[in-house]
């Protein structure tokens, strides 16, 4: 070995140390010890990363609430109530019990509601047709039925009627939200199952005009406000044209869906109602 090949091999040498101490001490000042108890969160909580809690995955859900400790404002809505508390009793936290919710499909233009003016022949995406033209049966906010929410779905929660051309949800939704933000018309919504399963809301998210959006689908809110006048509980109410019930002050006490002149209003795993008593009329007396 020459004299110069050895200095450029020590040369070398040197640099290499040089920099793998600097690569050392560097590692040193920004390294990140993480909580250990990230992972146990983790471990609870289902890895379905549906987003549905707001974060980007389970792992991202686990941070947050070690970083916080507390589990205020959190929920996993895959997991539940039980998730939350198995959490809460592993970090030594409170944790309030959670109303459980499920996405509902505000919107009943089926074909025979709202039959079709139109035939779509472009991409059987919702997103596309929803750029395209107002929908086969007119409505510019009834749904597409081209079934985006259903590809979005991981759960299997949720399907297209063929008979009705609507989306249907079933009873193992999650209320993860993947639904609600894939429809471009915004007519899933995500709403408290209420006491037995039981719900009651406004099957319509139209705008326009009573006149107009009869037109295009004879089941739509006609915006008549009866529901409204009717409500003794201030649970509903009257904006742009459309009725909404909120359901956080509903009592599910059914008085709404009979006034309603289009049968806009629907109510969900109720009893059926009983037939009110025929009134008998005595002839009058000559």
């Amino acid at each position: 070995m020459n004299e110069i090949t050895l200095i450029s091999v020590l040369s070398l040498g040197l640099l290499g140390t040089i920099a793998a101490i600097i690569l050392y001490f560097v590692a040193q000042k920004f390294k990140v010890i993480e909580d250990p108890r990230i992972d146990i969160v983790a471990d609870k909580l289902p890895g379905a990363n549906c987003g549905g809690c707001g974060y980007a995955g389970c792992r991202a859900l686990a941070e947050e609430i070690v970083r916080k400790e507390s589990l205020d404002g959190i929920s996993c809505p895959p997991g539940g109530n039980d998730v939350i508390q198995d959490i809460a009793a592993v970090l030594g936290l409170e944790a309030k019990e959670q109303d459980p919710t499920i996405a509902v499909i505000r919107c009943n233009g089926s074909h025979e509601n709202a039959p079709p003016k139109a035939i779509y022949e472009g991409a059987l995406t919702c997103a596309f047709a929803h750029s395209l033209f107002a929908g086969a049966g007119g409505c510019p906010q009834g749904c597409l039925g081209c079934g985006d929410c259903v590809v979005s779905c991981d759960f299997d929660a949720i399907y297209m009627d063929e008979k009705t051309g609507l989306p249907v949800v079933k009873d193992n939704c999650v209320s993860c939200g993947a639904c609600v933000k894939a429809c471009p018309r915004n007519i899933i919504e995500i709403r408290k199952r209420g006491k037995k399963d039981r719900r009651i809301f406004v099957s319509c998210i139209n705008k326009e005009k009573g006149g107009v959006s009869r037109k295009n689908c004879k089941v739509a809110c006609i915006g008549c406000g009866k529901c409204v006048k009717e409500c003794k509980f201030e649970a509903i109410v009257f904006e742009n044209n459309l009725a909404y019930i909120d359901y956080n002050k509903c009592t599910l006490c059914r008085k709404c869906p009979p006034v309603c002149p289009t049968g806009a209003i629907h109510e969900l795993n109720f009893p059926p109602r009983k037939p009110r008593p025929e009134t008998k009329t005595e002839p009058a007396q000559a």
